[in-house]
């Protein structure tokens, strides 16, 4: 059995910048308020033209570069994300077609913020078992689509963006690579985050589109408490499972969705802060996006060398959760 290893990383975020004194501008809010309960200070927002498949394409271009992987050699393309270009057929396919990967087959995996752990659990599975031996897995999100600009509460905290990693097979007896992906899920608090307008359940109509159902919904003081006893959960099961301590850790990813969450997920593990990257006063949340962008960042800014144990956690509308374990 092959190890499975990230040999690229690429990401995109669009030009346009929005700060939090942008905001002050469209809503009763303030830079202190978002920053104080955030620690946002700013986001990129995708152009009308762009498309979801647009950002990823781009972050795909630089992924591929970075691991000296040319279309052709593409056997699976995974795109996750919570904001496709449309119901079908998938953006997968449409960032297939844009970088010439014809020998891949492609779909999208759907796991809100969780998203890109769920997809590297696929995309591991798949190499392990000998059936692809490279593969594109990107993230993408234009969640500015989808935001109630009225509302404060939610308005602050998303930003668009896309990443990609290039998985491959490797041989070996070297210990690098992917030593465990574990996802989890709890239909019951599904009501916490949630879109719902356009599906089969509420189609759209002038009733939904008035009501705003098309627009995301979130509960966000439940989502906190939830959200922190799951990543801490997830990322000490993950070191368990695999012998290691929370001291053993080089660097902890973290889903970027609220600074007060990072911390608090921080403090029940006791990991030091210079153990954490943090990137989110820049691009706020990006849902699926928000790990690969921060590995991708973390790797640029050399905060992660050959041999380090990286951890990465997230949590997601589903609720999803879940953990991937690396060594570099």
């Amino acid at each position: 059995m092959k190890r499975v290893k990230i040999i690229g990383t690429g990401s995109y975020v669009p030009e346009k910048v929005l700060t939090n004194f942008d905001l002050e501008k469209m809503v009763d809010t303030s830079d202190e308020w978002i920053h104080t309960r955030t620690g946002m200070s700013e986001r990129r927002i995708a152009s009308d033209k762009d498309k979801a498949s647009d950002l990823a394409v781009k972050a795909a271009h630089r992924a591929l570069k970075d691991g000296g992987v040319t279309p052709e050699e593409i056997d699976l393309i995974l795109v996750a994300t919570a904001t496709p270009d449309m119901f079908f057929p998938s953006t997968a396919c449409f960032v297939q077609s844009a970088i010439g990967a014809k020998k891949s087959a492609a779909f999208d995996i759907s796991a809100a913020c969780s998203g890109y752990i769920y997809a590297l659990s696929v995309a591991e599975q798949y190499i392990k078992s000998g059936k692809y031996k490279t593969i594109l897995l990107i993230a993408t999100e234009i969640f500015s689509r989808y935001i109630d600009w009225t509302d404060r509460n939610t308005c602050v905290l998303f930003g668009d963006g896309a990443a990609a990693t290039v998985l491959k097979g490797v041989g070996g007896n070297k210990a690098d690579g992917i030593i465990s992906t574990l996802i989890y899920s709890d239909g019951k608090y599904a009501d916490l985050l949630y879109l719902m307008g356009g599906g089969s359940s509420s189609p759209l109509t002038h009733e939904t589109i008035d009501s705003k159902l098309h627009l995301l919904k979130m509960k966000g003081n439940s989502l906190f408490k939830i959200a922190v006893k799951n990543m801490v959960k997830a990322a000490r099961e993950a070191l368990t499972l695999n012998g290691y301590k929370v001291s053993d850790i080089d660097l902890l990813i973290p889903h970027q969705a609220n600074k007060r969450i990072i911390d608090a997920v921080a403090e029940s593990l006791d990991l030091p802060k210079e153990k954490i990257f943090v990137n989110i006063e820049k691009y706020g949340n990006t849902s699926a996006v928000s790990i690969p962008l921060a590995l991708d960042e973390a790797l640029k800014e050399g905060r992660i060398k050959e041999g380090d144990l990286i951890l990465m956690v997230a949590f997601g509308g589903g609720l999803t959760w879940g953990s991937a374990l690396i060594r570099w």
